[in-house]
């Protein structure tokens, strides 16, 4: 039903797990812990797949913090829960909430302050990922709450891979040659989102050895995950989720 991440084990008042897609009532294509509203899915399965979610991680659906995601990079300053519009990253500093993305190919990531004891979930697609999601997070971190990239841990949740990610040369155009190589046999670009979304945390200061990737990939591990490009675009959603009890 759900992966928690190493990283954060240190920290027990912390709950952060990334759902899979198995362990819920949805019917195919949306088979079974379908979690995304944004899908023509029976809002009661949804429902009742976060129920389950929330209660396997000592929550409940009321508790959480989300947003109707637009593959931007606004950040949204969650003091209670609920839904905002607009947002791809929250952050919070809020005891009793959890922060949510949702997720179906795009990288999502959880971010734990320590010092500060804040938190930040992030949606990063191509375009949030192009915009700087991520280093706009983290910025908007140290300006409200003073959080420090030494202070952070770091979990990089499972997506795309770079093997799976060809894209034309208009969007490979917008990244560094770091993040993207080229197939000769199709001349498309493969990008790599996990690496790209990394590099930003690096360069606000955070050690590499407190971030953590997951070895998954929504489209190699279609049978854990969904992934929006494999299966055509009819499938569900994941979440990410992260908060202090």
């Amino acid at each position: 039903m759900y992966f928690c991440p190493s990283i954060f084990k240190a920290f027990p008042a912390l709950v952060a797990a990334e759902s899979t897609r198995q362990g819920g009532v949805s019917p195919i294509p949306y088979h079974s812990l379908n979690l995304g509203k944004s899908t023509d899915d029976d809002p009661a399965n949804i429902l009742e797949n976060r129920r389950r979610f929330c209660a396997a991680l000592g929550l409940m659906p009321d508790q959480m913090a989300f947003s109707r995601q637009v593959h931007g990079d606004q950040v949204r300053v969650a003091n209670s829960a609920g839904t905002a519009e607009g947002f791809d990253a929250i952050i919070s500093r809020q005891r009793g909430l959890l922060l949510a993305v949702s997720i179906a190919d795009c990288t999502p990531i959880l971010v734990y302050d320590a010092n500060q004891k804040a938190m930040a979930a992030i949606h990063a697609g191509w375009r949030g990922t192009v915009g700087s999601i991520v280093s706009k997070t983290l910025l908007k971190m140290q300006d409200l709450y003073g959080t420090c990239g030494e202070d952070c841990f770091v979990f990089i949740g499972t997506c795309i891979d770079e093997c799976s990610f060809e894209v034309g040369a208009e969007v490979a155009a917008e990244f560094s040659d770091d993040f993207k190589r080229y197939d000769p046999s199709t001349g498309k670009a493969l990008i790599d989102l996990k690496r790209a979304n990394e590099q930003q945390c690096l360069d606000f200061g955070i050690p590499a050895q407190q971030i953590e990737k997951s070895p998954y990939s929504t489209v190699l591990n279609n049978d854990l995950y969904f992934s929006h490009r494999k299966e055509g675009g009819i499938t569900g959603r994941m979440m990410a989720v992260i908060g202090l009890l």
